[in-house]
Protein backbone atom coordinates (compact mmCIF):
# COMPACT_ATOMS: atom_id res chain seq x y z
CA UNK A 1 0.00 0.00 0.00
CA UNK A 2 1.25 3.57 -0.89
CA UNK A 3 1.17 5.55 2.19
CA UNK A 4 -0.43 9.17 2.81
CA UNK A 5 3.31 9.93 3.63
CA UNK A 6 4.82 8.43 0.71
CA UNK A 7 2.98 10.42 -1.56
CA UNK A 8 3.47 13.75 -0.19
CA UNK A 9 7.08 13.10 -0.32
CA UNK A 10 7.19 11.96 -3.89
CA UNK A 11 5.08 15.01 -4.63
CA UNK A 12 7.67 17.40 -3.22
CA UNK A 13 11.13 15.42 -4.55
CA UNK A 14 9.41 14.87 -8.16
CA UNK A 15 9.18 19.00 -9.14
CA UNK A 16 12.03 19.77 -7.07
CA UNK A 17 15.83 19.76 -8.88
CA UNK A 18 18.32 22.10 -10.32
CA UNK A 19 18.30 24.57 -13.35
CA UNK A 20 17.93 23.11 -16.95
CA UNK A 21 17.46 19.27 -15.01
CA UNK A 22 13.75 17.88 -16.71
CA UNK A 23 11.56 16.63 -13.97
CA UNK A 24 9.99 12.75 -13.94
CA UNK A 25 6.45 13.94 -15.00
CA UNK A 26 5.09 10.17 -15.61
CA UNK A 27 6.08 9.91 -11.85
CA UNK A 28 4.37 13.17 -11.20
CA UNK A 29 1.25 11.94 -12.89
CA UNK A 30 1.32 8.33 -11.01
CA UNK A 31 0.63 10.44 -7.92
CA UNK A 32 -2.73 11.41 -9.21
CA UNK A 33 -6.39 9.42 -9.31
CA UNK A 34 -8.07 9.73 -13.34
CA UNK A 35 -9.40 12.29 -11.83
CA UNK A 36 -7.19 14.71 -10.25
CA UNK A 37 -6.90 18.39 -10.49
CA UNK A 38 -4.27 21.08 -9.10
CA UNK A 39 -5.43 24.58 -8.20
CA UNK A 40 -4.33 27.81 -7.00
CA UNK A 41 -5.89 30.70 -5.30
CA UNK A 42 -5.23 34.05 -5.75
CA UNK A 43 -6.18 37.74 -6.24
CA UNK A 44 -5.97 39.04 -9.76
CA UNK A 45 -5.27 42.16 -10.94
CA UNK A 46 -9.00 44.01 -10.65
CA UNK A 47 -8.68 42.43 -6.87
CA UNK A 48 -11.17 39.41 -7.31
CA UNK A 49 -10.43 36.10 -5.62
CA UNK A 50 -9.72 33.18 -8.68
CA UNK A 51 -8.65 29.95 -8.88
CA UNK A 52 -7.00 28.13 -12.19
CA UNK A 53 -7.84 24.96 -12.28
CA UNK A 54 -5.51 22.55 -14.21
CA UNK A 55 -5.57 18.83 -14.89
CA UNK A 56 -1.58 17.29 -14.24
CA UNK A 57 -0.66 17.33 -17.73
CA UNK A 58 -2.05 20.85 -17.81
CA UNK A 59 -0.06 21.68 -14.75
CA UNK A 60 3.20 19.95 -16.67
CA UNK A 61 2.71 22.35 -19.55
CA UNK A 62 1.93 25.53 -16.85
CA UNK A 63 5.14 24.43 -14.70
CA UNK A 64 7.71 22.85 -16.94
CA UNK A 65 9.24 26.17 -18.62
CA UNK A 66 9.79 28.32 -15.43
CA UNK A 67 11.28 24.63 -13.29
CA UNK A 68 13.67 24.00 -16.00
CA UNK A 69 14.96 27.60 -16.24
CA UNK A 70 15.43 29.03 -12.84
CA UNK A 71 15.84 25.75 -10.81
CA UNK A 72 13.03 24.69 -8.18
CA UNK A 73 13.22 23.12 -4.62
CA UNK A 74 9.95 23.23 -3.04
CA UNK A 75 10.45 21.43 1.02
CA UNK A 76 7.67 20.87 3.02
CA UNK A 77 8.14 22.31 6.38
CA UNK A 78 4.82 20.97 8.18
CA UNK A 79 2.20 18.59 7.74
CA UNK A 80 -1.36 17.97 9.07
CA UNK A 81 -3.19 15.31 8.21
CA UNK A 82 -7.03 14.51 8.75
CA UNK A 83 -8.27 10.99 7.92
CA UNK A 84 -11.78 9.03 7.32
CA UNK A 85 -12.57 6.02 5.47
CA UNK A 86 -11.63 6.70 1.92
CA UNK A 87 -10.65 10.52 2.33
CA UNK A 88 -7.53 11.84 3.77
CA UNK A 89 -7.07 16.07 3.62
CA UNK A 90 -3.42 17.29 3.86
CA UNK A 91 -2.98 20.91 5.04
CA UNK A 92 1.28 21.13 3.64
CA UNK A 93 3.05 24.20 4.04
CA UNK A 94 6.17 24.82 2.40
CA UNK A 95 8.47 26.85 1.18
CA UNK A 96 10.38 27.45 -2.26
CA UNK A 97 14.03 28.02 -3.14
CA UNK A 98 16.09 27.92 -6.83
CA UNK A 99 18.59 25.97 -5.23
CA UNK A 100 19.38 23.35 -2.61
CA UNK A 101 22.07 26.22 -1.35
CA UNK A 102 19.69 29.13 -0.99
CA UNK A 103 19.71 30.24 2.68
CA UNK A 104 16.69 32.03 2.09
CA UNK A 105 12.75 30.85 0.34
CA UNK A 106 11.53 33.16 -2.46
CA UNK A 107 8.13 31.69 -1.48
CA UNK A 108 6.37 30.44 1.44
CA UNK A 109 2.50 28.50 1.09
CA UNK A 110 0.17 26.00 1.93
CA UNK A 111 -0.79 23.22 -0.50
CA UNK A 112 -4.21 21.92 0.81
CA UNK A 113 -4.14 18.41 -0.84
CA UNK A 114 -6.97 15.53 -1.14
CA UNK A 115 -6.56 11.99 -1.28
CA UNK A 116 -8.95 9.06 -1.97
CA UNK A 117 -7.84 5.19 -0.58
CA UNK A 118 -9.35 3.11 -3.42
CA UNK A 119 -8.46 -0.25 -0.79
CA UNK A 120 -5.12 -0.70 -2.87
CA UNK A 121 -3.59 3.33 -2.30
CA UNK A 122 -3.74 6.88 -1.66
CA UNK A 123 -4.29 8.82 -4.57
CA UNK A 124 -3.88 12.69 -5.08
CA UNK A 125 -7.77 14.17 -5.92
CA UNK A 126 -6.66 17.71 -5.64
CA UNK A 127 -3.86 19.78 -4.51
CA UNK A 128 -5.30 23.42 -3.80
CA UNK A 129 -2.47 26.05 -3.16
CA UNK A 130 -1.97 29.61 -1.94
CA UNK A 131 1.23 31.43 -1.67
CA UNK A 132 2.49 33.74 1.30
CA UNK A 133 2.19 37.34 1.10
CA UNK A 134 3.63 40.22 3.19
CA UNK A 135 -0.55 41.15 4.21
CA UNK A 136 -1.42 37.39 4.68
CA UNK A 137 1.47 35.64 6.34
CA UNK A 138 1.44 31.80 6.99
CA UNK A 139 -0.25 31.17 11.25
CA UNK A 140 2.53 30.15 13.20
CA UNK A 141 0.07 26.84 13.54
CA UNK A 142 0.68 25.58 10.20
CA UNK A 143 4.65 26.20 10.90
CA UNK A 144 5.00 23.73 13.31
CA UNK A 145 4.68 20.32 13.85
CA UNK A 146 6.37 18.68 10.78
CA UNK A 147 4.57 14.90 10.98
CA UNK A 148 7.80 13.44 10.39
Amino acid sequence: MVSIDSIIDALYDVISDKRGQSRDWERFKYLFHHTGKLMSADKAKDGKIETRPMIPVDFIKWAEPFLLDKGFFEREISRKIEKYRYIAHVFSTYDSKRSKSDEEPFARGINSIQLLYDEKRWWIISIYYNQETKEYPIPRKYLVNKHK
